[in-house]
């Protein structure tokens, strides 16, 4: 199993930041775009694990969620990382919020009690919108750049669980299947 802890978007938010990403999609209609079902934030990526593995972390997920509180997180601004010169990633952002930051902060503890590294970059919270498979020509990469900076869109995603999710992979890209979901606020 490939495995990842996220924050699902509700379904409403993610349609709405399909529709506001429209005129992205039109500016580069071959990027492999992430399906509006499959929208998340990821607070972790683990990697390969066995059912074992899966036992421990949804234990300490529900450890984890007992000691936070339903929040909302504002979702706005695009970008691409590394950046638009040589983009591997387009995204939306997620504003500073210090319960996410803290809910972070105890989810990489957690994950290290149950035998992972500590991610050693900073914490960069973003919304996937799609990837960059293949390198794209200049002027192409500037119109995408441009688009990106006149999105002018700002929403709200009310959280209220951590997932963990299984990556499986598939002819028409990974299938997100999930393994355990632990709500916030231990309810």
């Amino acid at each position: 199993m490939r495995l990842f802890l996220a924050l699902e978007l509700p379904p409403a938010a993610a349609e709405e930041i399909a529709a506001a990403i429209a005129p992205l999609r039109d500016a580069e209609p071959g990027l492999a775009w992430v399906p509006v079902h499959k929208l998340h934030l990821t607070l972790k990526f683990l990697g390969d694990a066995d059912d074992a593995r899966v036992a421990l972390l949804a234990e300490a997920l529900d450890r984890v969620a007992g000691q936070h509180r339903p929040f909302e997180m504002t979702i706005a601004g695009a970008g691409a990382f590394p950046n638009f010169r040589r983009p591997r990633v387009v995204w939306m952002g997620v504003e500073g919020e210090s319960r996410l930051e803290f809910l972070h902060h105890d989810v990489e503890i957690a994950a290290e009690e149950v035998g992972y590294d500590l991610e050693g970059r900073p914490f960069r919270p973003h919304i996937t919108l799609a990837r960059v498979r293949a390198p794209l020509p200049a002027e192409r990469l500037r119109t995408l750049a441009r688009v990106a900076r006149r999105l002018d869109h700002s929403s709200t995603a009310y959280v209220d669980r951590l997932t963990l999710f299984d990556s499986v992979p598939g002819e028409s890209g990974a299938h997100y299947r999930r393994l355990h979901a632990a709500t916030l606020g231990g309810r």
